[in-house]
């Protein structure tokens, strides 16, 4: 089965002591993918592209760390299978990276509904990111959380066209007060491809 048709599975999680010993080598590993994975939208927002590899390292992340046994394995797999790609999306974590706690409060408290901005543009195709259903992003006093989970659903015709090198394709985000795009390379199309079943 293609990684980009995998789940991650009980039978996929190494015990913590094997993984506290390969993990400084598995995230060595794993860098120059998650590098290419990574999109940065204008000042504030990256585009984080996960795929089964980046799913399974997070999850025996949050194992080693947090030690909770059987039970926290069952709630990481809830929480991190959805967001590996099903064959025909690509599905981003999105993050607003501020580290001065005041602009921080201020922009994403003016970003709103921002969830709702975010697309590809692949050649002339627009594909629109979905927000994951699981929370609400938005406050009622229009603040929005500093984190999205986002899938974006292609046809095989728009899956055929981000495979070709001839094509554009673009990361942006509509957001009247964050409107800004991001060419993506080469490089990054061939890595997020690899989703693309």
């Amino acid at each position: 089965m293609p990684a980009c048709l995998r789940q991650v599975t009980d039978q996929d999680i190494l015990p913590d002591a094997v993984f506290a010993r390969e993990r400084k080598a598995r995230r060595a590993a794993l860098m120059a993918s998650k590098r290419l994975r990574r999109v940065a939208l204008g000042p504030d927002c990256t585009l984080y592209f996960e795929s089964y590899e980046t799913m399974l390292f997070q999850i025996q992340e949050m194992l080693l760390t947090e030690k909770g046994g059987p039970a926290q394995l069952a709630d990481e797999l809830a929480a991190y299978n959805p967001l590996i790609p099903r064959g025909r999306e690509l599905v981003a974590t999105v993050m607003f990276e501020i580290d001065e706690p005041r602009r921080r409060e201020a922009v994403l408290g003016r970003l709103g509904g921002v969830e709702a901005g975010f697309f590809l543009k692949i050649g002339e195709e627009r594909v629109s990111g979905e927000p994951e259903g699981d929370a609400e992003r938005t406050r009622a006093d229009g603040k929005t959380s500093s984190v999205h989970f986002l899938r974006f659903p292609l046809s095989d015709a728009q899956a055929a066209l981000f495979r070709d090198p001839a094509t554009a394709v673009i990361a942006g985000c509509d957001h009247p007060l964050y409107d800004h795009l991001a060419v993506l390379s080469g490089e990054t199309r061939a890595e997020l491809a690899l989703d693309l079943a």
